[in-house]
């Protein structure tokens, strides 16, 4: 049973398929989800009533349909193998073809539409950022992770590296995520909530159904990490070496 003093974050993590009712109120379930579920939709103006009712419906129809993963339990090694697959692939080919659409649109159509301008721009800081936070997530902090894991159950310190604690690079990347975060709030704020003007274009409407997806896509992603990935691999480490 949900209650509404539980956090976003909770119902998320207990109940994957909510984060489908939170998309579709506007409900920040990654970044922001540690606040209390009746604050959020106070704050939303959204029906408390309504958001409880959605969220008891499509839990109770996903149940026994699919299997439900438990990322909670997993090894850390296959949640990093689904995010990289899953969420750090996809992202990067997003990006490569909404970047030409986003320059496409903005050249077209910015006379008529200006806040198109503005969505090249904040979408090409978005993308320039997840380009470089990707890489540090698969160079350092996911390796870094998986050795934490394979030490673990010997006991035996990982190997320390400039960094010092996992911690830390975490704090990093949580940073860039609510970077991410902000852009995607801004584009939204800028298309309306992805709803194109009507003279829009194929190329127009391309590049808001694909930012939509982008935005759901990072939110999964992002919840994955802050949510899961993240809070384990601090657990894990100091069940090894207590900072």
């Amino acid at each position: 049973m949900i209650t509404t003093e539980q956090t976003v974050r909770e119902i998320a993590i207990e109940n994957p398929a909510a984060t489908k009712v939170f998309e579709r109120f506007g409900i920040d379930y990654c970044c922001g989800g540690k606040r209390p579920l009746a604050e959020v939709c106070i704050e939303k103006g959204v029906s408390i009533a309504t958001v409880l009712r959605q969220l008891e419906e499509i839990i109770s129809a996903s149940e026994g349909s699919h299997p439900v993963i438990d990322w909670q339990t997993l090894p850390l090694r296959d949640l990093i193998d689904h995010i990289l697959e899953d969420h750090h692939q996809y992202t990067k080919e997003a990006l490569l073809r909404l970047r030409p659409l986003a320059v496409k649109v903005a050249s077209r159509h910015g006379e008529r539409h200006a806040e198109v301008r503005e969505i090249e721009r904040c979408f090409g800081e978005m993308a320039d950022e997840l380009d470089m936070h990707l890489m540090k997530e698969e160079r350092v902090l996911f390796p870094h992770i998986q050795q934490i894991e394979q030490t673990h159950p010997s006991g035996e310190n990982p190997r320390r590296l400039v960094f010092g604690t996992v911690q830390n690079p975490i704090e990093m990347m949580v940073a860039e995520h609510d970077s991410a975060g902000e852009h995607l709030a801004r584009l939204r704020g800028l298309t309306g909530g992805y709803v194109a003007p009507p003279d829009a274009c194929p190329t127009f409407l391309a590049l808001y159904h694909g930012l939509q997806e982008l935005e759901a896509d990072l939110h999964q992603h992002i919840h994955l990490e802050n949510n899961i990935l993240f809070p384990r691999a601090i657990a894990m480490e100091r069940a090894i070496a207590p900072v």
